[in-house]
């Protein structure tokens, strides 16, 4: 039987957006809040209801403007991406837990979610009773570059077929010279249709290709095959991350924010395209924070699902107490 959320809508924001949200478990419960990856992803399509005990916990999700079922949709190239940054995104956050009436919520970020956990947490501490980041990621140029660039070290060849594809498409990259990601980012806001498709195509295949260690070698995704989908993810991954993640001065340098939150950090040893140094680093800077490190998974895996789970049980009992 296929689930469905106890409520569920859409949440209209000052400058025109309609950002879809849903509830699951106790209304009564200890409010929980979930931060999808990407950017681009979607809440619909992760089971992260499932890291938490429902009969105690009252979870939110959404998806984040221009992603999912939140219009207007980024696959769209008439949808402009000015209004799409990290402080637009924390302003929704606000208006939704303005609006279901939550005074404050653990906060949990997966991949990207932990970037804008992070950021939602600095703005609005106050807010914040706790937080679980699943795949610790700050968004920060060192990062981009690595997942989009550095990572080639390690698939040579895949990253070759990446990068060529961006020489021969007319952007003028130049390797060596150029950010990548940012050659990419043109292509996937060209007006011409083709370039777009095949441009998202190219930026697909790399995403398999960087996640597969830890993740029992490379498969394809089958989320790809939905061409809005692909498009909206990435043209919002590209917008965010040749821009690092919008976050001016970098996130490392604002933890001190969280001394008095509690935090809970989840990294896989073998997540070659986040190396655990982000996590290491989170850390160090949050004396409140947990880190576990899992040795077998990488950007993600069964134990790593599991320590997330036992995370947010931890988390919300220090909630109901």
């Amino acid at each position: 039987m296929k689930e469905t959320p106890r409520e569920h809508g859409m949440l209209p924001t000052a400058d025109g957006q309609r950002i879809y949200w849903e509830e699951w478990g106790e209304e009564s419960g200890a409010p929980a809040l979930y931060l999808h990856g990407g950017p681009g992803g979607t809440c619909g399509q992760s089971g992260y209801r499932n890291r938490f005990d429902l009969s105690r916990a009252r979870v939110i999700g959404f998806d984040q403007r221009g992603s999912g079922r939140s219009l207007p949709h980024a696959s769209d190239p008439a949808t402009s991406l000015e209004s799409n940054t990290t402080a637009h995104l924390i302003r929704d956050i606000e208006a939704l837990r303005e609006a279901r009436g939550v005074e404050s919520w653990v906060v949990n970020g997966v991949s990207w979610g932990s970037t804008l956990a992070l950021a939602y947490a600095q703005a609005h501490p106050d807010r914040v009773a706790g937080v679980v980041l699943f795949a610790v990621t700050t968004t920060s140029r060192r990062e981009v570059d690595w997942i989009t660039e550095g990572v080639g070290a390690v698939f040579p060849e895949a990253w070759d077929r990446f990068a060529t594809h961006a020489e021969r498409a007319g952007t003028g990259y130049r390797r060596g010279r150029d950010r990548l990601v940012e050659a990419y980012d043109r292509l996937l806001n060209s007006p011409d249709p083709a370039v777009r498709d095949a441009a998202s195509r190219e930026w697909a295949q790399w995403e398999d290709v960087h996640v597969s260690i830890g993740a029992g070698g490379f498969t394809r995704d089958p989320r790809w095959d939905d061409d809005a989908y692909r498009l909206a993810f990435a043209r919002l991954v590209t917008h965010y991350w040749s821009n690092d993640g919008f976050a001016d001065p970098p996130l490392l340098e604002h933890m001190d924010r969280l001394r008095d939150i509690p935090g809970i950090l989840i990294h896989g040893r073998r997540d070659v395209s986040g190396p655990a140094l982000t996590a290491v680093e989170v850390h160090r800077r949050w004396p409140g924070s947990t880190l576990i490190i899992d040795e077998q998974d990488g950007h993600g895996g069964p134990t790593m699902v599991q320590h997330w789970s036992e995370a947010n049980a931890r988390l919300l009992r220090l909630q109901e107490a």
